[in-house]
């Protein structure tokens, strides 16, 4: 007789942030070819390049400190510039932190991974196992494929010609999007939608006369206005997930009382 195994409803969640970690990585990934390409290209060398990605991880950083670099920049001009694009992925720490729950070690290296993607795919799950797993794999596939990709890139830069030429900024664009827009719907995703109409018109609005991040940082600052003066939702007000849901069904029948057992 073959026994059919009851539905994990907490083990498919889990496995489908594992998968949209992994999408998320690839698309991700494969835009480190255009860093490798362009780093080389504004003159780092190939350990350079790698120590980039390697240590400071974070793609907008690094792609604004070879610009500056490349344009005849100065050190002081370049790193400041990509320490003015970094400081968002400090501002995810905070709710980032709660997810996780790290400590000692896996703190740090919580640190070092957290950038965009994987806060996005973390936070994009209720708080548990699926939400520590989206990060993780995020960050970790992010992070081998991010370096992987800037190698090639870096090695055959010359063979490349200009990679922006072959989309991948957009794609990896797009993928974040896809990500993101779930949560762009209803009610809430109303005010997400302004939000963020107003961050853009100030960056863009701003961008020919600030140094560069500096228009990034102002967008932010926009987001947090907003959301200090939006008001909160009383706990209890929203719908409530039910606590059993994630239980077996079985298990849900029997704390359930008969029909004729009820009051």
């Amino acid at each position: 007789m073959t026994r059919v195994s009851s539905p994990d409803p907490q083990r498919d969640e889990v496995r489908a942030a594992v998968r949209q970690a992994l999408s998320v990585a690839v698309a991700t990934g494969l835009y480190g070819v255009s860093f490798g390409a362009l780093s080389v290209a504004a003159g780092l060398s190939l350990g350079q390049t790698m120590a980039l990605s390697l240590l400071m991880f974070s793609g907008g950083s690094q792609f604004a400190f070879i610009g500056v670099v490349g344009s005849a920049g100065t050190p002081a001009a370049a790193v400041a510039t990509a320490g003015l694009l970094g400081v968002r992925n400090g501002l995810y720490g905070p709710q980032v932190a709660p997810l996780l729950g790290a400590h000692g070690g896996r703190r740090l290296l919580a640190a070092q991974l957290t950038i965009d993607e994987s806060t996005a795919v973390g936070t994009a799950h209720p708080p548990g196992p699926a939400a520590r797993a989206g990060f993780w794999w995020t960050g970790a596939g992010v992070f081998a494929l991010w370096n992987l990709f800037t190698l090639g890139g870096a090695l055959l830069g010359d063979a490349l010609g200009d990679p922006r030429r072959y989309g991948l900024d957009a794609a990896a664009a797009a993928a974040f999007l896809a990500l993101v827009w779930p949560r762009l719907t209803g009610a809430q995703g109303r005010l997400a939608r302004l939000v963020a109409a107003a961050a853009v018109v100030a960056a863009l609005a701003t961008t020919p006369f600030l140094p560069a991040g500096v228009p990034v940082l102002l967008a932010a600052a926009v987001a947090i206005l907003v959301g200090m003066l939006t008001p909160v939702q009383p706990p209890g007000s929203g719908i409530q997930p039910d606590p059993r849901a994630a239980r077996d069904p079985a298990t849900r029948q029997d704390d359930e009382p008969e029909e004729g057992a009820r009051p």
